[in-house]
């Protein structure tokens, strides 16, 4: 298989080392897999182009006692003390919290092994705090090796998303403390830089979407991660848009921040991307595009000093448009 033919939505990749192997990570997609339910599969190549058929490596009705089973968005696999953490977010639309939310949340599932099956190590309730509408929680350890949860508040509760982070327990299960705010999606100038003279204002909502951090040479910390535009203006002077991957960088380094914001990287209604290195040290993005009926899309990538840009677009790995 190769990138063309492979759905997926908000990709996550393992660069395996012991066996030299990519694993992409994605929402279960039933009719590429023939498992029903949501879930995660998992694709493997040696070489970033030519993909095995996914494997299903956790699905949520599987899980003993577990608060929902919709979703399974965003998974992503972490490696902590020789086991294996998938966080990936799931929602029950009965479970509601107020008028027009519902319970949606990143759970913490464990494996020995990069193929599963991964457990639940809470089937009660999501990682963030169950009143609060959420996904996207991605793992950063900070230089004193507390591990965070790193999300995205949903704009449905905020109308300007945010992101924030919580601390986790060392074995991943549990929260310590009170959530912390990081930033807001309408901390993004460039968002509102481009609203046509007379025409009417239609942001917010602010959606904060995709959160991945990295240090950079620098020694700040860098923030991947996604929203929408809804007022750019088309060659027929019509307001176009779409999901954007864009980046922030906390230049002290501290997860606190302060967070600055940085241009967009990718247009193109592409988003949810994430850094990773090959087996040859380059560093690369994948992200989906379109949104609907995505497919995954790879980019060579530089990053000096606090500033990331993409070097030029793969389409000999991912097939082109």
């Amino acid at each position: 298989m190769r990138l063309p033919d492979m759905p997926l939505h908000d990709p996550y990749i393992v660069a395996d080392p012991k066996t030299r192997t990519y694993h992409l990570y994605t929402s279960n997609e039933p009719s590429v897999t023939g498992v029903e339910g949501a879930g995660t599969m998992v694709y493997r190549s040696a070489d970033l182009r030519d993909w095995e058929p996914p494997a299903v490596v956790f699905l949520a009705a599987e899980q003993a006692g577990i608060w929902a089973t919709e979703g399974a968005w965003a998974p992503e696999v972490h490696e902590r003390a020789g086991r294996y953490y998938l966080f990936t977010t799931l929602h029950d639309e009965k479970r509601r919290l107020a008028e027009g939310t519902y319970m949606r949340g990143t759970v913490t599932a464990v494996s020995d092994s990069l193929l599963g099956p991964f457990t639940v190590v809470d089937p009660s309730g999501p990682t963030p705090p169950g009143d609060l509408m959420t996904l996207d929680g991605t793992l950063y350890v900070d230089p004193a090796g507390q591990p965070w949860m790193v999300y995205a508040h949903e704009w449905l509760q905020t109308v300007d998303g945010t992101m924030e982070a919580v601390r986790l327990t060392p074995d991943l299960a549990g929260t310590v403390g009170d959530p912390v705010h990081l930033f807001r999606g309408s901390d993004a100038f460039w968002l509102n830089e481009q609203i046509p003279a007379g025409r009417p204002y239609r942001l917010p909502p602010y959606i904060t979407d995709g959160p991945q951090l990295v240090d950079t040479p620098a020694g700040g910390l860098l923030m991947l991660w996604s929203t929408y535009e809804k007022n750019v203006p088309g060659e027929d002077g019509s307001l176009t848009g779409g999901y954007v991957q864009t980046y922030a960088v906390s230049e002290s380094g501290d997860l606190v921040g302060p967070w600055t914001q940085r241009r967009p990287l990718v247009r193109e209604d592409s988003g949810h991307g994430m850094l990773f290195h090959t087996f040859d040290g380059e560093l690369m993005m994948v992200l989906h595009r379109p949104f609907t009926n995505a497919r995954g899309k790879l980019y060579e990538m530089d990053l000096r000093g606090h500033e990331l840009r993409v070097l030029r677009r793969r389409a000999d790995l991912d097939g082109g448009d």
